[in-house]
């Protein structure tokens, strides 16, 4: 019966073999979520032997890994801005640049009464965004729509885990909030082209669900919409924050040039390309 160091060991070189992204650290994540013992624990239990079953389902694991299936929806987890989510193929993995997309909106709200304000995060697919925002400023009202019954199924979910309380609305973009009117948007809408699409890595394409990922023959369909739908849903003095394509920039701002819009800019991500579109509403 080999021991945990043996497997450990062994799961990390044959990731390396198959050129598996950071091979030991992948190893580490599935040995400790079939242990259920956090990742450095590991290192203090070398010499314990793994059953029969354990085996098993790591042996699952490799597989699926092997295969390309990202390790977020082999774990079912991701950790989001101070949030543990559930994430599930119904549902994007919530990337980096989405949670300094979080973190911009935070530090621009903190120096801002909140209090009874409703913030809306629109496409929110498993919540980071909004509950990350609730989680951060509380007195809040936050909403976050969808058009999945299973995305919102797993930000209903995800909401509830992190103690937060956010209301769940189904519809297509902005239908959800009819009569109703916002001071804060958070949207990373579908914003991938047809083209870029066709050209995905499989640990995307073939995973992660297409409708939440496709905006268009251009990628723009998303903005198109809320540029033109959005200013019947805001309060004045309204705060939007939008994700974009790295090559989306101009097209975006474009679409808001209307003399409703003010402090357009756009911002760069850590990569520095364009990723980020912020404006107020007048």
């Amino acid at each position: 019966m080999k021991t945990l160091g043996e497997i450990l060991q062994l799961t990390a070189q044959c990731f390396k073999e198959k050129n598996i992204e950071r091979p030991r650290r992948t190893a580490e994540e599935l040995l400790s979520f079939v242990l259920h013992l956090p990742r450095l624990e590991l290192y203090l239990q070398f010499d314990k032997p793994l059953v029969q079953d354990e085996l098993n389902v790591l042996r699952d694991l490799v597989k699926r890994k092997l295969k390309g299936e990202p390790l977020e929806y082999l774990l079912g987890r991701v950790s989001f801005y101070g949030c543990t989510l559930t994430v599930t193929r119904d549902v994007l993995i919530p990337r980096p640049e989405t949670e300094i997309l979080l973190d911009k909106a935070c530090h621009r709200l903190k120096s801002l009464s909140l209090e009874g304000k409703k913030a809306w995060d629109l496409c929110t697919g498993s919540g980071c965004l909004g509950i990350g925002l609730k989680k951060t400023f509380p007195q809040l009202q936050v909403f976050l729509s969808d058009v999945s019954d299973k995305a919102l199924a797993v930000a209903r979910n995800n909401a509830e885990t992190n103690g937060v309380s956010v209301a769940c609305l189904k519809g297509d973009l902005l239908a959800p909030f009819a009569g109703s009117k916002a001071d804060i948007i958070l949207c990373n809408p579908p914003y991938v082209s047809n083209k870029e699409y066709d050209h995905l890595d499989s640990s995307v394409s073939a995973y992660e669900p297409k409708e939440a990922l496709v905006g268009g023959e251009e990628g723009l369909f998303f903005y198109q919409r809320l540029s033109a739908e959005l200013p019947a849903c805001l309060n004045p003095g309204a705060l939007l924050f939008f994700e974009i394509g790295f090559s989306q920039g101009k097209a975006v701002q474009d679409l808001f040039l209307a003399p409703c819009w003010r402090h357009a800019r756009i911002e760069k991500d850590f990569a520095g390309h364009d990723r980020f579109f912020f404006l107020e509403f007048e």
